[in-house]
């Protein structure tokens, strides 16, 4: 069994013993913490308002009652979108003038996980330093729960698949008449979770009426590992083929990750969700891009060619948030299909990305292999080196980012080393005793031959 405590929430396997799973009394504490936290946070507010919503998860309901009845006995009031999104559970946040949310998801993890992620009134996670007081008031269970005239109240809103849909075909580049006349035959895989409910309502609502729905049945039982990566879509790349289809959209149980699959059933890559969405959206509103360290070049790529400005953050969705309200950013995310488009709200929203893509599609009138083979074509290399625990890791990394001192050097987070249209990424795991290297270049053979020598020259060092 697994539990892990971070900042940003509680992740864990269902069952086994308290604080070795995510257990009920782990739900219920960590529940209680967040809710203690908002209340000490809003003190001058008579009543503090959340609201959760959660995946299709075979535990989310149990999960979901645990943490809905704990936030009512602290005498906070609970709006339930019960089967949501995250993206969707953000919006509302604000919409609802809640004081925070609570999204019970795991994200891409398999069905044994559940999680806890925390959001602040503004329908945004939570900072490092405000996840740590939490955990704090956690460890130290200090709770003050309501007496019965206090408790807080509970109510159910299935309103919130629509009001989404609305404030995505609202958005002034969701170019719906473009969508609807392309008439695109599009395979939607959403693994049984909530996607199965929210995206081909979506498409539907975007004009788009030759729809195959694979695995959109939101049982919680992932027909396969709910990671959209390549290896996992080969049932959604036959069924394009298949059917003939223009395009085929995954996402992961909570929908905040969005990949794609061509006309050929090839991959469309995880990492070009963000490169192609923001190329569409940076031609139509010049401004700066962002995305994390471990991201692709070719988001860079694309920005400079326009003349515009490139940023990179720390790994770490509420770092890249940050980095693009710094920058003023008009699009940013993570290679991992994860698009934050502040004109709708700053979070991953794959609704937003599906509809930004089918305008990006229906503009340039073009398949989306084409599409894909028209932006710079890089590969990301994913290894690591296994250390023993009385290695110095940030003394080597400091080691390596002085060696390439003439290069372009960022030790924003670790140390990314760009030469030429090659870059390297160095980050020492915060859970065991190795080093994440990833690099990227022009094909896989060149990317591996680069972490390759990267590894044996910090393996010298050591």
């Amino acid at each position: 069994m697994t539990l892990i405590k971070s900042i940003s929430g509680i992740r864990g396997t269902i069952g086994g013993k308290v604080n070795e799973g995510l257990t009920p009394l782990d739900a219920v504490k960590f529940a209680a913490a967040y809710g203690t936290w908002l209340k000490n946070r809003n003190a001058t507010i008579d009543k503090v308002k959340v609201v959760i919503g959660r995946d299709a998860r075979i535990s989310g309901q149990m999960i979901s009652d645990l943490v809905a009845s704990t936030l009512v006995g602290l005498g906070i009031d609970v709006v339930n979108l019960n089967f949501s999104t995250t993206p969707t559970v953000e919006i509302a946040v604000p919409m609802e003038n809640a004081q925070g949310g609570i999204i019970l998801t795991a994200s891409h993890n398999p069905k044994q996980w559940n999680a806890l992620k925390l959001l602040n009134e503004k329908g945004e996670f939570i900072s490092g330093e405000e996840g740590t007081v939490v955990l704090k008031i956690a460890e130290d269970e200090s709770f003050d729960f309501a007496e019965v005239d206090d408790l807080g109240k509970l109510s159910n809103d299935d309103s919130y698949l629509q009001k989404h849909i609305d404030a995505v075909l609202n958005l002034e580049l969701v170019n719906v008449d473009a969508i609807k006349k392309a008439n695109f035959s599009v395979v939607i895989d959403a693994v049984n979770s909530t996607g199965g409910i929210f995206i081909p309502a979506l498409l539907k609502a975007l004009g788009v009426t030759n729809i195959t729905e694979l695995y959109c049945d939101p049982t919680g039982e992932f027909p396969h590992n709910p990671e959209p990566l390549p290896e996992h879509l080969t049932d959604l790349s036959d069924k394009i083929v298949e059917v003939g289809a223009d395009v085929g959209f995954t996402v992961d149980p909570d929908v905040d990750r969005l990949a794609m699959v061509c006309e050929d059933g090839t991959m469309f890559g995880e990492e070009y969700t963000l490169v192609a969405v923001g190329d569409y959206v940076l031609s139509k509103t010049p401004g700066a891009s962002v995305s994390n360290l471990s991201s692709t070049r070719a988001l860079r790529d694309v920005t400079e060619e326009k003349g515009l400005s490139y940023f990179a953050s720390a790994v770490g969705e509420v770092n890249v948030v940050n980095k693009m309200k710094a920058e003023n950013a008009v699009i940013g995310g993570e290679g991992n299909g994860g698009i934050i488009y502040p004109a709708s709200h700053y979070g991953r929203d794959s609704l937003v990305g599906i509809a930004l893509f089918l305008s990006l599609l229906a503009e340039k009138n073009m398949k989306v292999s084409e599409l894909r083979d028209s932006y710079p074509k890089y590969t990301i290399s994913k290894n690591k080196i296994q250390l023993t625990p009385e290695i110095d890791v940030d003394a080597v990394l400091s080691k390596m980012a002085k060696k390439y001192a003439n290069e372009e050097v960022d030790t924003t987070d670790g140390v990314k080393i760009y030469i030429g249209k090659e870059w390297v990424h160095l980050r020492k795991s915060n859970t065991e005793p190795i080093i994440r290297v990833y690099s990227e270049s022009k094909s896989m053979e060149s990317a591996n031959a680069f972490a390759e020598r990267i590894i044996g020259e910090i393996k010298e060092l050591i």
